[in-house]
């Protein structure tokens, strides 16, 4: 895969992340998602000025850019470091309202939500049943677009905790000191919070970025590392207990330093949908289309093999633009109502669209799980 396609993918992923945020009604982390977007858009544009696509980019860029002012002015937004030309504060980087996500809306993942009600749900609701503690340090890796942050804002959702939703690069700020100060921030807030008997979750999403492997770090960044770890020590303390807890996602967990893997007692493999959670998927993405009777789940399961859960979502939405060209483009486009997906719009899209997760990236998953596996 191509630097300008790995850039594109990474923005699809969070374009299609600030949209589900927004439809939930998640106004902080929709504006995060769709700032993410714009960025790396932008940074496509700025590295490959001569392509055709740059002018849709730029089209998708102000798209979102308006959405974003429009949330902010909803939501009383704080000003950024870069607006005030001064350092950021705490509450400015992190994200602290909950998306509303049940369990149910999860397909699938049987396994990944059993570790977590052994290591959140239960020992929130029953602590007295946990003379040893459990874990406060969670690990969620595997591909992208396979339910990972939504997996840990319906932990937040389920035992009705304080969310925290960070981006690991957001911590790190050009101020000298300031870095280390947003970690112990964050984590001083999150402990006071927890004070009531009420669970918080620090979410760290691509936390390879913050805690990976690197032999160039400068004097800062060595400084931000060390004082999280001394803060993840702390809420992992066995003699005080608190409902404080880490999650981490990513989608390159061999890059992960080993001093942080080690902080991260329960490691979750996150994996590709099988053949049960894409059937649930299917039902769920094609809840809001029409679709025609000729419709085949059983052929659509069996030819999405291999296909994250985004990926089924692109496709459902690629068969919806397709119909929706039909009616804009023809001579009663105001007037006209689109027509239900048939199953040879699908396998149209289908010989178009192949699985954003390689075979032998799956194979560098499994391989880290058989070596690092916590669950």
């Amino acid at each position: 895969m191509s630097a300008s396609e790995e850039l594109e993918q990474m923005a699809v992923k969070f374009a299609h992340e600030a949209i589900q945020f927004d439809r939930q009604g998640a106004k902080n982390n929709a504006i995060s998602r769709y700032e993410r977007t714009v960025e790396i858009l932008l940074k496509l544009c700025a590295l490959y000025p001569g392509v055709p696509q740059n002018g849709l980019y730029l089209q998708q860029i102000e798209n979102y850019r308006q959405r974003v002012r429009y949330l902010k002015e909803q939501n009383g937004h704080l000003e950024s470091d870069s607006q005030t030309g001064q350092p950021a504060r705490f509450e400015q980087l992190v994200l602290t309202e909950k998306p509303s996500v049940k369990w149910s809306e999860i397909a699938d993942l049987h396994d990944a939500k059993k570790a977590i009600e052994e290591s959140i749900v239960f020992p929130t609701k029953r602590p007295d049943l946990f003379p040893l503690g459990w874990p406060r340090g969670i690990l969620f890796f595997g591909p992208p677009g396979c339910g990972k942050t939504l997996l840990a804002a319906a932990i937040a959702t389920e035992i009705d905790a304080v969310f925290y939703s960070v981006d690991a690069s957001s911590l790190i700020s050009k101020w000298l000191g300031e870095s280390e100060k947003n970690v112990a921030e964050m984590f001083d807030n999150a402990r006071r919070s927890a004070q009531d008997e009420r669970a918080v979750i620090i979410f760290i999403d691509e936390i390879d970025s913050f805690f990976g492997i690197r032999g160039d770090e400068v004097g800062g960044e060595v400084r931000t590392r060390n004082q999280f770890l001394q803060e993840m020590d702390s809420i992992l303390d066995k003699k005080h207990p608190t409902h404080v807890y880490v999650i981490g996602a990513t989608n390159k967990p061999w890059d992960l330093d080993l001093a942080f893997i080690r902080r991260f007692q329960k490691r979750i493999y996150v994996p590709l949908p099988n053949v049960e959670a894409r059937r649930e998927l299917l039902h769920i993405y094609a809840n809001d289309l029409t679709l025609a009777k000729d419709m085949d789940y059983s052929t659509l399961i069996e030819r999405t093999d291999g296909y994250t859960g985004s990926d089924m979502h692109d496709i459902f939405q690629a068969a919806q633009t397709k119909v929706a060209r039909e009616v804009l483009e023809g001579d009663h486009a105001k007037q006209g109502q689109a027509r239900a997906i048939t199953m040879e719009d699908i396998r149209e899209i289908l010989r178009r669209r192949k699985p954003s997760v390689s075979p032998q990236m799956l194979t560098m998953y499994d391989r880290w799980f058989e070596t690092y596996k916590a669950l």
